[in-house]
């Protein structure tokens, strides 16, 4: 029996930007508060500029999460 495959998306619920946090959040089962005082830290400590590019290169090729009813 095959088992669906987990997928990454950009949340629709739980976005401050583009969703990427959030939807890294929801894939990987963490706190997506937390997740994002991290990254803001991390990319803030690091001269901003590859945290911002990363951010921006993931909100372009992941897709949206599909609706749900």
């Amino acid at each position: 029996m095959a088992h669906p495959t987990k997928r990454l998306y950009l949340s629709r619920d739980d976005r401050m930007l583009a969703g990427v946090l959030g939807g890294v959040a929801e894939y990987s089962g963490l706190d997506p508060s937390l997740l994002r005082i991290g990254y803001v830290l991390v990319t803030f400590f690091s001269a901003g500029i590859p945290g911002v590019l990363l951010y921006l290169m993931v909100a372009l090729i992941v897709p949206t999460a599909p609706e749900t009813d």
